[in-house]
Parts: structure tokens; sequence; C-alpha cells
């Protein structure tokens, strides 16, 4: 198996990894909504048991989010998670942050997943993967490329050909609920709690330039990586 980088703090990564065998790892709401909140309850320096937090069947999504979870060992930018996949664009903020906080969450959610579904095993295809964002043009192009990745549920070869109906996947795009998209348009909801913008570069000091991003990549064919 190959060693992931070094991964310094300070620094911005793209990580990703998918199911084994291109599985799907979220099959309805419910498994998306339980990975968002591991998102939050993970990011943190503390050894915390995860499986306290979803005793209480009544409680809500709210107060998941509110639960104070220490200092974080990273900062998350931007999320996407697909049926079979998720992307984080991160800051690591101490040593091996990145790697607990992915072990916390990778254990945490199929824990969670062969519980519901009876079954056992290995849930992700491996060891996450990491890209360094090293300067200016490809952070701010993966804001773009993670936002768009549920472009391809309804047009699924608009990289290679093109859009077919610009209005309708923009809009889709827009509403997916399971980005951080809502962050970088002013939608307020609880799962806001999981992005840190500050953390990251302004590129995007009002709504209408992150849109105007969007937009641009979504009518420029072959240029996004496949993913």
């Amino acid at each position: 198996m190959a060693q992931q980088p070094k991964l310094a703090p300070g620094e911005y990564y793209h990580l990703y990894n998918r199911g084994t065998d291109k599985r799907k790892i979220f099959l309805d709401q419910h498994d998306y909504t339980r990975f968002l909140m591991l998102l939050y309850l993970c990011n943190s320096d503390e050894s915390v048991n995860i499986r306290n937090f979803f005793k209480n069947q009544n409680k809500t999504v709210g107060e998941i989010f509110s639960v104070e979870c220490g200092i974080p060992p990273i900062s998350v930018g931007a999320f996407c998670l697909m049926p079979n996949h998720f992307h984080l664009l991160v800051r690591q903020e101490r040593d091996n942050g990145i790697s607990q906080f992915m072990q916390k969450l990778g254990t945490a959610y199929t824990m969670y997943f062969n519980k519901r579904n009876n079954r056992t095993g290995s849930l992700f295809q491996g060891t996450f993967k990491t890209k360094h964002a090293q300067n200016d043009i490809y952070l701010k192009y993966l804001f773009a490329y993670i936002h768009l990745n549920p472009a391809k549920i309804i047009e699924p070869q608009w990289k290679e050909v093109g859009v077919k109906n610009l209005k309708k996947l923009k809009e889709f795009v827009k509403n997916y609920e399971y980005s951080s998209y809502p962050e970088y348009t002013d939608q307020k909801r609880a799962a806001s709690v999981i992005v840190k913008k500050d953390a990251f570069p302004e590129y995007f000091l009002s709504r209408g330039k992150f849109k105007l991003l969007i937009e641009d990549w979504l009518t420029y064919k072959n240029t996004l990586d496949k993913g």
C-alpha cells in the first residue's frame, strides 16, 4: 500500500475516497445526514465516543450540530457527498490532523453503515486519497470541482460533450443538499457549522462571485478533473 505524502499544518488539501468495488456508501437521506453529522463531531482534538451522541433517538440534527467538540484538527472549506464517494477540501491545523480526523470519520461511518445494513468488512476503497493544493489557481479551482460533482447525476457526460440544459443544471447543483454550496450563497442551515470559510482565502467576498465561478466552469467543457 502506497504511503500518504507528508501533510503539513497550514496547507490545503483535497481529500476523497469511494466505496469498495465502487459500491454506494450513501443509500438514503439518513446516511447522508449521518455522514454530515460525523464531519462535525469527528473534527475534534478530544477522544469522543460518537455512539453516545446517537443513543437518544429524539435528538435533533440541530442539537447534534450545536455540540461543543473541542479544538478542530482541520478546517473544512468545501465538501460534497455523492452516492459512492465523497470530496473534502480542508486545511490541516496541526501535525497529523488530517490522518487522525479521517481515521475517526471513516471508522465511525463504517461502523454505523455496517450495523444498519447487517454487513461486515471494509466500506471504503483503502486509505483516503490526498492532493495538495499548492497554489491559488488550483485551490480556487477545487471549489468549483467539488461543488460541481452533483452535475453528473443528471448530466453524466456534461464535461465531455457540454451542458444540455444550463438553467436546469445550475438549479440542481445549487439545490443539492449534500454539498457546501449553500454556505457560499448565504443559505443558513444547521450543517453550516461544518464549514470554516475564514480559514481559506477570501475568493468569494459575495455570493455573486461564487455563482459566477460555478457558471464559468459549467460552460467550459473538458477542463475539470474526472472524479
